[in-house]
């Protein structure tokens, strides 16, 4: 490893960066306002009680996760066929007008929830596009050997908008309801230039076969490869139960009471833990006992969020967020390296989508069940028993997928089988 180029000397790869960089800087920021905007309209317009309120919140998540689900097949299938940088590049520019749309409706004081749903909802139908487009693009312009390194300071440039853009709206919102939109959409507009600046990406051949055979083959894939299949769902499963993100607005406005501010640093914190496990793993990346890494990574996800559901402290609060994150980070960065480098090229659109809406429905679909449990439990309640269910996700499945923790490095497992035969 230490003889490989470094990713950041890498031009296209550096654009890469700056996109996801931007992007996720924006669409973060648009998403924890849409959910703060939601919460507090439901408890001050409608007159909502706290459990009512938090229950929007999961039925927001699911209004992302709908297009998510119907189109995934549709966006891996695009990532494998047309240039990657168009497909992504799109998708930037429906979020923009989401970002706009939302930016004039507070302006012009036309906010609504059916409003705020319904774009949520399209957010989630544009999200699709981008994850698997840009990361499909990252093992075209970086050599196998600089994979790892690559995926970790990719995570950098994730978390740190992560952390960036929930800071930022969070106090802009506190300021003008409109601001946080409009600075979204800088950022993405900007986000538009840097990925269509990435040079032309190779486009697989053509394939024979019907287009509808092509989405399927690529979960196929990953059902008889049960090595992919166990790094999809144990963070699909484990982050299902164990998500609390959903649930800060409740934290924020009425279990902590720490206001708008306050729920954009908690919003940030996740980020905080994640983006300085990824500097690290960017100078030095992991590469032995990756599997069981990965496990107890998860894990430690879980028995934080415990802690976090149960604390009556804003400090102990956000170092409980920024451990998560960490742990997360830590997971993360193991399956994603396994995930590119045990896919073929010409199936990694559609595998990175299947991985994508693994994660799309342990995030909405864990807000929905957040939702759920806050309407019968209270957020406090909903989000510790979410943790405590993730350290159980994590012991099952170290039971039925042994193939992730003899996992001990990153070395594609489908070559050496085909070696094999």
């Amino acid at each position: 490893m230490s003889d490989a180029i470094h990713p950041l000397r890498i031009r296209d790869y550096r654009l890469i960066w700056l996109t996801r960089f931007l992007s996720v800087n924006a669409t973060v920021a648009v998403v924890v306002i849409i959910g703060a905007q939601v919460y507090q309209y439901a408890r001050t317009v409608e007159g909502m009680a706290p459990k009512e309120a938090a229950f929007l919140l999961g039925l927001l998540g699911l209004a992302q996760f709908i297009p998510f689900l119907l189109l995934t097949p549709v966006a891996g299938l695009l990532a494998d066929r047309l240039d990657r940088r168009f497909v992504a590049a799109a998708s930037t520019a429906v979020d923009l007008g989401i970002a706009l749309t939302l930016a004039l409706a507070n302006t012009f004081e036309f906010l609504s929830l059916p409003l705020l749903f319904a774009l949520a909802a399209c957010h989630g139908g544009a999200r699709v596009f981008i994850g698997p487009s840009v990361s499909a693009i990252i093992p075209n312009v970086v050599p196998a050997e600089s994979l790892p390194r690559a995926v970790a300071f990719s995570s950098i440039a994730w978390q740190s908008g992560s952390v960036i853009g929930p800071a930022v709206a969070g106090f802009l919102l506190a300021r003008d309801p409109a601001m946080p939109y409009w600075y979204a959409a800088v950022l993405l507009a900007v986000g538009m230039i840097t990925v269509l600046m990435i040079r032309p990406i190779p486009i697989p051949p053509k394939s024979e076969l019907h287009p509808v055979r092509q989405m399927a083959e690529g979960a196929q894939f990953v059902w008889r490869e049960r090595f992919l299949l166990g790094c999809v769902t144990l963070d699909l499963f484990a982050v299902l139960l164990g998500g609390a993100t959903a649930m800060l607005p409740a934290f924020a406005y009425d279990v902590l009471h720490v206001g708008d501010e306050g729920l954009g640093l908690m919003r940030g914190a996740p980020g905080v833990g994640a983006a300085l496990v990824a500097l690290w793993l960017g100078f030095r990346p992991m590469h032995r006992n990756v599997g069981e890494k990965m496990l107890w990574a998860v894990a430690v996800y879980g028995g934080a969020t415990l802690t976090f559901g149960l604390s009556t402290s804003f400090v102990l609060s956000l170092s409980m967020l920024a451990l998560l994150g960490a742990a997360d980070q830590v997971s993360v960065f193991i399956r994603s390296t396994l995930i590119q480098l045990n896919t073929p090229d010409d199936k990694r659109g559609r595998v990175s989508s299947i991985s994508g809406l693994a994660i799309s429905a342990s995030n909405e679909l864990g807000e929905m069940q957040s939702g759920l449990a806050a309407a019968l439990l209270g957020p406090v309640w909903a989000v510790a028993l979410g943790g405590a269910g993730a350290i159980v996700v994590t012991a099952i499945w170290t039971v039925i997928f042994p193939e992730l923790r003899r996992a001990k490095t990153f070395a594609p497992q489908y070559r050496q089988k085909e070696q094999v035969r």
